[in-house]
């Protein structure tokens, strides 16, 4: 686990450093990213008792992914450095036992924890991972997948607002879901397969 934990934080770093050179001195409010990505989860998930509605599980994980990047960038704070952070991940998950939370409940957690302490709680997350059937090893595979369509939308103009996220009538999250599943997350090359797989949809579909 704790190579994967060092792996990802070491992507997120890359990812937060394409965004702003400095990012580490800028402090950001990742806790609010966090909590705000709560609520999209939950609105995908469905909260409205009084309409029908059928939770859709793909974009719920996507969020819980989504909650895991910002997550890991509030990790980053008092000058530790990406093996401390890992460290201290698996000693806050050594004694780790699920409460067994519905989705909506476990959510809930995570978020006013979030707000309060303005800070991210692993354990509150792992509980999250378990109300949505996320393992580590998917977790893994679902991170990459999502950190390398980070860079790819930076490569195809994020920020200057040129990137076209919505291709054929799905959004590019809704597409990365197909274009991982067809691969081999054990792959040594996996996150460049997820990038080449990404760019000649994004070139097929949108960029003619």
């Amino acid at each position: 686990m704790q190579q994967a934990l060092v792996n990802m934080l070491t992507m997120q770093h890359n990812m937060n450093s394409r965004v702003h050179p400095d990012w580490l001195e800028q402090e950001f409010a990742w806790y609010r990213a966090v909590w705000i990505e709560c609520a999209e989860l939950i609105d995908h998930y469905g909260y409205k008792w009084w309409k029908q509605h059928t939770p859709d599980m793909e974009q719920v994980r996507l969020e819980v992914i989504d909650i895991w990047h910002f997550g890991l960038s509030a990790l980053f704070r008092d000058g530790r450095d990406i093996a401390q952070i890992a460290a201290q991940i698996e000693r806050e998950l050594a004694d780790f036992a699920p409460a067994g939370l519905g989705v909506r409940e476990a959510t809930e957690e995570l978020a006013a924890d979030t707000l309060r302490t303005r800070q991210f709680c692993v354990t509150r997350f792992w509980e999250l991972m378990h109300a949505v059937d996320l393992d580590f090893d998917r977790l893994y595979g679902a991170y990459i997948g999502k950190n390398v369509l980070n860079f790819f939308r930076q490569d195809n103009g994020y920020q200057d607002g040129s990137y076209v996220k919505n291709w054929a009538g799905r959004e590019d999250n809704e597409h990365l879901i197909d274009l991982v599943a067809a691969l081999d997350r054990g792959a040594a090359d996996f996150a460049q397969q997820v990038y080449r797989s990404l760019d000649a949809r994004y070139r097929e579909l949108v960029a003619r």
